[in-house]
């Protein structure tokens, strides 16, 4: 029985081996050198040179080698163009074409059904897990240029990666006579962009002191992440009494080491009405521009020092003025920041 040294079929390279000859499928034109010689011509016709040929008995193994693993598997698609041929023993060089039945038989034996469980799809991965953080961003002591204060500044969150409920905080209380001021919120947020959250919710702010006073607004801000890392939060407010205003924050972390940060922020707020019991002038209210340096012994506790420079301005700065208060203020600052 012959041998036949493979090299490629369809334009897809086979490792060179020797196979017993039985089974051969061969398009149009194919060709290929054996210890034997086969020659096969454009109108199919076939020399085999000092070949001793076999009855038909199919060849799984060469038939697999001839397609390839995976073009065995989509035998329908290639059915059209490859022709099964069988080489029978008569004494001499001779080629019979199978037909229909026997090709069928053929394509059969080399094509494996593809099993029921790659077909089956697993169960859903559950992704939609609740998740939580506290996260005090300042907690400090600031030298003014006028009364030192204690200030702080903390945000929380629940929720998941579409929807989340926040906490948000932030206030500053005099280390002389006990003045302040406090503001929290209460916030719905809706993720509408892979950066940016809608937020939805409620504020209310307390003056305290000699003469305590508060007041209520509803909310509605854009909260996210900017090219180059600009983390920013735009707001508008109305106040219980139809007052409008708004607050644009926007701050960025620069890596100076692993474990150096270096933090530019700025703030700024603006009144469309004058509120003079609570000190609000109508136009640009005020600007804050700071820069905090954190070390970062882990993500949980950093300490950080840095400056701030505060300026009020228009009618904010003239009730300012009529208080005694100032309406320039150059601060330094050192404090912590804590994540649970």
């Amino acid at each position: 029985m012959g041998h036949l040294v493979l090299g490629s079929f369809l334009g897809y390279p086979l490792q060179a081996q020797e196979l017993p000859l039985e089974t051969i499928f061969l398009t149009d034109v194919f060709s290929s050198t054996t210890e034997e010689k086969i020659t096969i011509s454009e109108n199919s016709e076939i020399e085999i040179t000092n070949s001793e040929l076999t009855e038909l008995a199919p060849n799984s193994e060469l038939t697999d080698l001839f397609l390839g693993a995976d073009i065995a598997k989509e035998s329908s698609q290639i059915t059209n163009s490859v022709k099964p041929v069988a080489l029978g023993q008569t004494g001499g060089s001779s080629v019979s074409t199978l037909d229909s039945e026997q090709e069928t038989q053929i394509l059969s034996q080399s094509t494996e059904p593809i099993p029921d469980s790659i077909l089956d799809w697993n169960e859903p991965i559950e992704d939609e897990q609740i998740f939580w953080l506290i996260l005090v961003d300042k907690l400090e002591y600031r030298a003014n240029d006028g009364q030192d204060t204690f200030n702080w500044e903390a945000i929380s969150w629940v929720g998941g990666d579409y929807q989340r409920i926040w906490i948000e905080t932030e206030g500053e209380v005099g280390l002389e006579d006990g003045d302040g001021e406090a503001e929290i919120q209460l916030l719905y947020g809706q993720l509408i962009s892979p950066f940016f959250d809608l937020q939805v919710g409620v504020r209310y702010d307390q003056l305290y002191g000699e003469d305590t006073r508060g007041r209520a607004f509803g909310v509605i801000g854009l909260q996210g992440l900017l090219p180059y890392l600009f983390e920013v939060d735009a707001s508008l407010f109305v106040s219980q009494a139809g007052d409008i205003s708004a607050r644009f924050s926007a701050e960025q972390q620069l890596l100076v080491s692993q474990r150096l940060f270096l933090e530019p922020s700025l703030e700024t707020n603006l009144a469309i009405q004058e509120v003079e019991e609570f000190g609000v002038g109508s136009g640009i209210n005020d600007l804050e521009l700071s820069l905090r340096l954190r070390y970062e012994f882990n993500r949980r506790f950093a300490p950080y020092v840095g400056v701030s420079w505060t300026r009020l301005f228009g009618e904010t700065a003239d009730f300012a003025s009529e208080e005694g208060e100032s309406v320039d203020d150059f601060a330094v600052f050192g404090g912590v920041r804590l994540l649970f």
